[in-house]
């Protein structure tokens, strides 16, 4: 057996804690380091986990124990953190994107490269056991050639003023899309080589003021000419709601349902069921799943997936998405 990877969590907001506590039971690793600016939020994770806390994060690069770091800080910080740690010899797990342009994403992966080191991005749909199970039947040839591609993703409504401000900034299709891009190409094994997107500040009406939308709609088409679509929402009010369809020659598979537990409740009133309320609770398994397979590829010294040019993949797709939204026509995915 090998020792257990010394590993760190840069950025402690709810996907930093997530990593945190799954990185703390896994035998395999060993949570020595956790990181955030905020002090009070770096020691009770800390405190909690047995670990070092730092509030400077060129200190967390500098803990020579570490081997390994989870990267879950602001996306616009994702950059400068990488090349931080591939600097200080890291294996590196990153949550999506690993920047918001194709140029800094490239200088980004250029970095990974000189200094030799692993690194794996949060595309955790590919560990969450249905879609893992779709992907081995499609490889299987249970459904024939894969035709059509089809994905829901929509997000529960974000009330509060500081949801809202936080949509102002963010980026749709970025911020959401690059999920059902990831899988698009993933499941159906091919490139995406053209998008035409829709959409519109529906709900949130501020969103228009930096032309950004709460709800999109992409139809794409592949390499082979295979088709596909994909549905962004911010306004599900009903509960999270994840659901991918791949129409094959031979059938078809649905992946994904609202409901969290199998339980519906038949009264004269009607039918009733609960819904997955967010996404840690859809793609729990998901979660842990990839930070295992993280751990163990850094362990063996192997490359692990996906990796950057998965990353860099979505987001060109979601660029040529923002693109194609911004001009009212098709966009060529490779003209981004």
């Amino acid at each position: 057996m090998a020792e257990p990877l010394p590993i760190g969590v840069l950025g402690l907001g709810r996907m930093g804690q997530i990593h945190a506590r799954h990185l703390a039971a896994l035998p395999e690793a060993r949570l020595v380091a956790v990181a955030s600016r905020r002090p009070e939020i770096a020691h009770e994770i800390a405190s909690q986990y047995n670990a070092r806390p730092y509030v400077h994060y060129d200190d967390f690069f500098a803990d020579r124990e570490l081997r390994a770091v989870v990267i879950a800080s602001a996306t616009h910080e994702h950059a400068a953190h990488i090349k931080a740690a591939a600097t200080a010899g890291m294996a590196i797990f990153c949550e999506k994107p690993i920047a918001l342009r194709l140029e800094d994403t490239d200088e980004v992966l250029r970095a990974v490269t000189r200094a030799g080191v692993l690194l794996q991005v949060g595309f955790m749909r590919r560990f969450d056991p249905a879609f893992v199970e779709a992907k081995r039947r499609i490889e299987s040839g249970d459904i024939g050639h894969p035709l059509t591609f089809k994905a829901v993703s929509r997000d529960p409504q974000l009330p509060t003023a500081e949801a809202e401000e936080s949509l102002v900034r963010g980026n749709l299709f970025i911020d959401l899309g690059v999920h059902d891009f990831d899988m698009a190409r993933w499941l159906m094994g091919q490139e995406i080589c053209q998008v035409q997107a829709v959409g519109g500040a529906l709900v949130y009406r501020r969103l228009a003021e930096t032309g950004g939308v709460d709800n999109g709609l992409i139809n794409m088409v592949f390499a082979d000419g295979s088709l596909g679509s994909v549905e962004l929402s911010r306004n599900a009010a009903y509960g999270y709601d994840v659901r991918t369809e791949v129409l094959g020659s031979e059938g078809a598979l649905i992946i994904g349902n609202l409901q969290q537990t199998p339980l519906s409740v038949l009264t004269r009133a009607g039918v009733t069921h609960d819904v997955f309320p967010w996404f840690p609770e859809r793609f729990a398994e998901a979660y842990l799943a990839e930070i295992k397979h993280f751990v163990r590829c850094v362990q063996a010294g192997e490359f692990p997936t996906p990796n950057g040019d998965d990353d860099r993949a979505a987001l060109q797709i979601a660029l040529a998405a923002t693109e194609s939204l911004k001009k009212g026509e098709p966009v060529n995915i490779a003209a981004v």
